[in-house]
């Protein structure tokens, strides 16, 4: 309300909603900030890397935004939204949101080279991490261990519950990080396959700062790109 407000209105629009939803996740935009050419470009490829993925993987999220505009910390993001309510996940559901939360760093390495990496995906790499480990220690997800409840520890305990040996916290690490390389080759796999997309799709964002659903999808079905 105090939006519409501001705004000269009394009316309660779609987009002061969303706009608001987005603020108060990841703080204002920030579109005053000056950035570099090199920079922008980063991100662009990074946050349509994202999109890419996501939409080839399918799963019934759509892409619904995708914008570089700096927003709180973040330099750009990718936002979808739930074509419905779950209450039960898959495996396959876990493997394909850590590929798309891979999507952006697997960009940045097909187009910059792995020299050139950046830190912009460290949160991306943070909830996909999280992801590998509740599926092997907390959801019986790994076939190396099979249906066995590894680590008992709850949100806001004090003392973890760990029911497993030093030794075998070993085999955990590498049962962790063969989930998050399998995924990460399949978004650069997808990407790989779909780079004239992927340059599409970047070329219109860099024009636009900010690209919605319908167009995104648009590019994405176009059978001459």
């Amino acid at each position: 309300a105090i939006l519409a407000a501001r705004a000269g209105r009394t009316e309660i629009t779609m987009a002061d909603l969303e706009e608001a939803s987005e603020k108060v996740q990841m703080g204002p935009e920030k579109k005053s900030k000056v950035v570099p050419e090199d920079e922008k470009k980063m991100v662009a490829y990074h946050e349509v890397g994202h999109g890419i993925v996501g939409y080839i993987i399918g799963g019934g999220d759509r892409v619904h935004k995708i914008t570089m505009i700096p927003r709180g910390q973040a330099g750009g993001y990718t936002l979808s939204l739930p074509a419905e309510q779950k209450l039960v996940y898959s495996k396959k559901y876990f493997m394909d949101e850590i590929a798309i939360f891979f999507g952006g760093r697997a960009a940045e390495e097909i187009i910059f080279g792995k020299d050139n990496i950046t830190s912009g995906a460290s949160n991306d790499i943070q909830v996909a991490t999280g992801m590998a480990q509740q599926m092997v220690t907390k959801l019986g997800m790994s076939e190396k261990f099979g249906p066995i409840l590894l680590d008992g520890t709850r949100e806001g305990d004090m003392f973890q519950s760990k029911y497993y040996s030093e030794e075998t916290g070993k085999e955990i690490d590498d049962e962790v990080r063969r989930l998050l390389n399998e995924a990460y080759q399949k978004a650069i796999d997808i990407l790989n396959t779909h780079r004239n997309k992927l340059e599409a799709v970047t070329k219109v964002l860099l024009e636009k700062e900010t690209i919605m659903g319908p167009e995104f999808e648009a590019i994405m079905e176009d059978e001459n790109i």
